[in-house]
């Protein structure tokens, strides 16, 4: 696997610019956030004071599944620190529920929620700038759920806000067991998903992005490839 590349032969299966509001139909907000459009991106940021601390975050939903086999790509500009920024991938409910299946419990962005409630997935957090010690070493974190189990870290390249000048370029690639992740075609790191780890790999599901406030920040060209 390069870890800085769509696989040979895969194709586009999904494409979304996310620049104006009807390019966010049908995604789904769980808690209190705000979706925008200032400058052809979109925008999310929270509706509430930092200082209610989960309850202050969100997640916004992809409304399609995607196979177990994929790659996602899109650009992340962060505009306002601190907070974390999360993206879930191969999410799908306990027992291969539909992750948006009413049966579920009701969830609204409180993190506790996504890692030990009644989903499984994938989470990479990325630009971790909440806590003193996450800004003076700044790491990219892939976890699997259920669970809080840590897979894979790599350091983050990406400059706190100050020095962002333009949005910077995510993948994820996960073919087969294995998934890498790279940005601006630097690859991180890699780890291959053998079990061991809160049990057989994650298959089909969705993508979601998730924020902690008080962070602001941008998201477009969001693609996904597929064998």
């Amino acid at each position: 696997m390069n870890e800085s590349r769509i696989p040979d032969g895969w194709r586009l299966i999904y494409r979304n610019p996310l620049s104006s509001p009807s390019d966010a139909e049908g995604f789904r907000m769980e808690g209190d956030g705000a979706v925008s459009f200032p400058l052809g991106r979109m925008r999310l940021e929270s509706l509430r004071d930092p200082a209610e601390g989960q309850l202050a975050n969100l997640v916004f939903w992809c409304p399609e599944e995607f196979p177990e086999e994929l790659a996602i790509s899109w650009e992340f500009l962060p505009l306002r620190e601190p907070g974390l920024a999360i993206l879930f991938f191969c999410a799908r409910g306990n027992g291969g529920m539909d992750l948006f299946d009413p049966a579920l419990a009701r969830r609204t962005g409180i993190y506790d929620q996504y890692h030990h409630g009644d989903i499984h997935a994938y989470h990479l957090s990325y630009f971790r700038r909440m806590r003193e010690e996450e800004r003076k070493l700044h790491t990219c974190n892939l976890r699997k759920s259920y669970g809080f189990h840590l897979a894979a870290q790599g350091a983050d390249p990406i400059p706190g806000t100050a020095d962002v000048k333009e949005p910077y370029r995510m993948l994820i690639v996960k073919q087969g067991t294995g998934i890498a992740v790279s940005v601006n075609e630097l690859p991180l790191f890699r780890w291959k998903d053998d079990s061991s780890l809160g049990g057989p790999p994650h298959g089909r599901g969705r993508i979601g992005f998730r924020q902690m406030a008080p962070l602001i920040a941008e998201y477009a060209n969001v693609k996904v490839y597929a064998p």
